[in-house]
């Protein structure tokens, strides 16, 4: 056996606990099929730790995310926190991670699976043999600039959000990019609002200037808002998307509906020492504890992780193989399922148990959470 695998879970609010559990039983599966030893240490994070510690992300936690090798997290947040202070809400947890981890980048593939064609609203001939790569900016943008405000006025309140970014910043990610569409279809196209905003007039000149590393990626720029309308018009033409923090969380929501639902989108986000993986969907309290939830999201997000953080590509693929059967055997859970077709709807756990069947019916996981 080889030295153990460190894994920091953090199940979150919401359904996150549900679809984390199936996650880590899949990713003890494929250690255990590969010879690897797994070690897994879970923290509250988010409201759940709120509740027990008073803040969303103790030092102990974030310490605990910096000795890992990876971090896998559910979700965070809901409405019974909703009046706690913009500092400690849920969310302010996620971000917090983001930026002390320094996960500049964002992975998010889309990719369309012929047994799921159906469940897109968009037309099957529009979506089908779709494979997107969006990459984000995760650590920059409006979502981290200063000022940052909300005051009083003579006439009402003022709100002030700054969005900026550096050279260094666009740099990196652009990097990650080129890199990504190097084993791709060697295309990016740079999303920004150049005509518009100085910060996006930056990022254009330095993604180019980024390109003139890679001759052998085209590079092309679209606008924001044209890019909105490409995605559900013609979403084929798209190999890697490079953009900014606030347009990458736009689009990428988007662009779930081209594979049907957001409960179907892993992501990864990295930096040069660090990584977390996590489904793109929330936490979903309306159908929280009623094994509702779908967990593909999660247990892709657990591929990504053994592809780009526990050098295990043969299990990343096993696990993206299993998930492809498992929806060619026509299971289904509810955010997918149709009455149109022949399909098994099933629960949380029993989507994880059907992933488990194709990867090793000898193995069983144990409980970690």
């Amino acid at each position: 056996m080889s030295q153990a695998k460190e894994i920091v879970v953090l199940p979150g609010d919401g359904i996150g606990p549900e679809v984390t559990k199936e996650a880590v039983n899949v990713l003890e599966i494929v250690c255990k099929r590969h010879g690897h030893k797994l070690r897994i240490r879970s923290f509250p994070v988010g409201g759940a730790s709120i509740d027990r510690y008073g803040r969303p992300l103790t030092d102990e936690t974030l310490e605990a995310c910096k000795d890992s090798e990876a971090v896998l997290l559910g979700a965070v947040g809901g409405d019974k926190w909703n009046d706690q202070p913009k500092d400690k809400r849920p969310e302010s947890a996620l971000l917090n991670l983001r930026k002390e981890l320094d996960l500049y980048a964002n992975l998010r593939p889309i990719k369309t699976y012929k047994s799921l064609i159906h469940a897109s609203p968009l037309k099957p001939e529009i979506i089908e043999g779709v494979d997107i790569m969006i990459v984000r900016e995760l650590t920059g943008g409006i979502y981290f600039g200063r000022p940052r405000l909300i005051e009083q006025t003579e006439s009402g309140e003022r709100a002030v959000d700054t969005k900026e970014y550096t050279t260094p910043e666009i740099k990196r990610v652009a990097h990650t990019a080129f890199e990504t569409a190097t084993v791709r279809n060697r295309k990016v196209t740079s999303v920004d609002k150049a005509n518009v905003l100085d910060s996006s007039r930056l990022w254009r000149r330095t993604v180019e200037e980024s390109a003139k590393q890679w001759p052998e990626i085209k590079l092309e720029h679209m606008l924001v808002d044209n890019c909105a309308m490409q995605l559900v018009r013609n979403p084929g033409q798209f190999d890697v998307i490079l953009t900014g923090n606030m347009f990458g969380d736009i689009l990428s929501d988007e662009s779930s509906m081209i594979t049907g639902s957001l409960g179907m989108l892993p992501s990864a986000s990295i930096g040069e020492e660090y990584a977390m993986y996590e489904p793109v969907h929330g936490s979903a309290p309306d159908i929280a504890g009623q094994d509702k939830a779908n967990p593909l999201a999660a247990i892709a997000s657990v591929a990504l992780m053994c592809r780009y953080s526990l050098d295990m590509p043969e299990a990343a693929q096993e696990i993206e193989e299993a998930i492809v059967a498992t929806l060619h055997d026509g299971f289904r859970t509810a955010d997918i399922a149709s009455h149109f077709t022949k399909e098994h709807e099933v629960s949380t756990s029993e989507m994880g148990s059907a992933i488990l069947k194709h990867l090793d019916s000898d193995l069983k996981p144990g409980i970690f959470l």
